[in-house]
C-alpha cells in the first residue's frame, strides 16, 4: 500500500493554515497510535483515509455506504460508530456537531480546540488553530468559575470558492 511508504512528518508551525498531503496525515496517524499503544486496524485506517478523500465533513452512514463500494461488504453503523469514536478519542477526527458529520484533523500531533469553518453552500470546510480563541475561551470561562474539558467553534459561512463562483 502506498500510504505506508510515506514518511510522517509532524507539523512545528503552530500558525499553520497550509494544506497537507492526506497520504502524509494517515501514515502520522499510523505512527502516534503506534507511539501510544493503539492499534490503527484496518477499518479505522479505512474511514480515515475516506475521510481524508471526501474533502468535507461526512456522516457515519455515508462511511458505511463508501467502504461498502470499496470493499463489497457490508460494515453495521455500530462498527463504524465504534471505529469513530476511537479516531476521536486519539485526536485524529473531529465532530461536526451541526452536520452530525466527521472531519479528520489536520494535526493530530498537538492537542488543541477545533476551529471549524463551514460552507453552508457546498458543504466545505476547514480546519483552523488558533491559540487566540482558544486562551479567550479559557480566560472567559474561568471568570464564571467554569473549566471547559472540550471547545469546538463551528463558524458558518460561504467559502471563497463559493464565492467566486457565485454558488452563494
Amino acid at each position: 500500500m502506498a500510504l505506508l511508504s510515506t514518511q510522517p512528518r509532524p507539523c512545528t508551525d503552530p500558525n499553520c493554515r497550509g494544506p497537507h498531503a492526506p497520504a502524509e496525515r494517515v501514515a502520522l496517524a499510523a505512527s502516534l497510535c503506534g507511539t501510544r499503544g493503539v492499534q490503527l486496524t484496518e477499518l479505522r485506517r479505512q474511514i480515515l483515509e475516506l475521510l481524508w478523500e471526501s474533502g468535507r465533513p461526512t456522516g457515519a452512514y455515508d462511511l458505511i455506504e463508501a467502504l461498502k463500494q470499496r470493499d463489497s461488504r457490508p460494515v453495521g453503523p455500530p462498527t463504524v460508530y465504534r471505529a469513530l469514536e476511537f479516531l476521536m478519542a486519539q485526536g485524529l477526527v473531529s465532530k461536526i456537531e451541526s452536520r452530525n458529520a466527521y472531519v479528520p484533523c489536520t494535526h493530530p500531533e498537538r492537542r488543541h480546540d477545533s476551529l471549524f469553518l463551514i460552507c453552508s453552500t457546498c458543504g466545505a470546510s476547514a480546519e483552523l488553530e488558533d491559540q487566540r480563541l482558544e486562551r479567550l475561551i479559557t480566560e472567559d470561562a474561568a471568570q464564571i468559575g467554569f473549566r471547559p474539558t472540550r471547545r469546538v467553534v463551528e463558524v458558518e459561512g460561504t467559502c471563497a470558492q463559493c464565492i467566486a463562483t457565485g454558488a452563494s
